[in-house]
């Protein structure tokens, strides 16, 4: 079992190490989809390390050849946004998959993968809730900044609402423990997001 994990993580570093975009880390460019694969797997290790491997390779695969469908393809405003993140979704599901398949696994476990990659069931899934919450923390410790430096402020408030309402307690929790830059805490401060309920 471990072999075809390990086989399956390497495939889908291998995939995401083929983003055209990179950022640094560290002092160290690497592709995007890569960093952000990394960090979403250290942020689940962090939050459950015993988590069953079908939600570490989910964890793994989030953002998987993101870069492949490009949102400039897709129209302007929230539908165009929606139909989107749906695509990437079911993208990311197909592909994985494939990897996944590839790798030895029995399609009961693609399908479960899939179904977390899709993001179905969220409020009765205890690992999509955990998949959910594992975005959201990477994304506030991650990419709030520079997502701040784009979007004026009505806009962040609306989306780090949405952002905590999708984040269950376990998420609240870990939130409330992030040390972020000072713009970010004080946008949490003022909507109230710095509390765990």
């Amino acid at each position: 079992m471990e072999q075809r994990f390990q086989k399956a993580m390497a495939a889908l570093e291998a995939a995401n190490a083929e983003d055209p975009v990179s950022e640094t880390d560290g002092g160290e460019s690497v592709p995007r989809a890569l960093l952000y694969s990394w960090r979403m797997t250290a942020r689940l290790n962090g939050l459950a390390p015993e988590a069953p491997e079908t939600l570490r390779l989910a964890v793994h695969a989030q953002h998987l050849r993101r870069w492949a469908l490009s949102r400039a393809d897709y129209p302007a405003g929230r539908a165009g946004y929606h139909r989107w993140r749906t695509d990437l979704a079911v993208e990311h599901a197909r592909e994985c998959g494939d990897i996944m398949r590839r790798a030895g696994y029995p399609e009961a476990d693609v399908s479960r993968v899939q179904s977390l990659l899709r993001k179905e069931n969220r409020e009765t899934d205890p690992d999509c809730q955990m998949l959910e919450d594992t975005a959201c923390l990477v994304f506030l410790q991650h990419y709030l900044d520079d997502f701040a430096a784009k979007h004026d402020r009505d806009k962040l408030l609306h989306v780090l609402r949405r952002t905590w309402r999708k984040m269950g307690k376990p998420g609240r929790q870990a939130a409330a423990n992030l040390t972020l830059s000072a713009m970010a805490t004080d946008l949490l401060a003022k909507i109230g997001l710095d509390t765990v309920d």
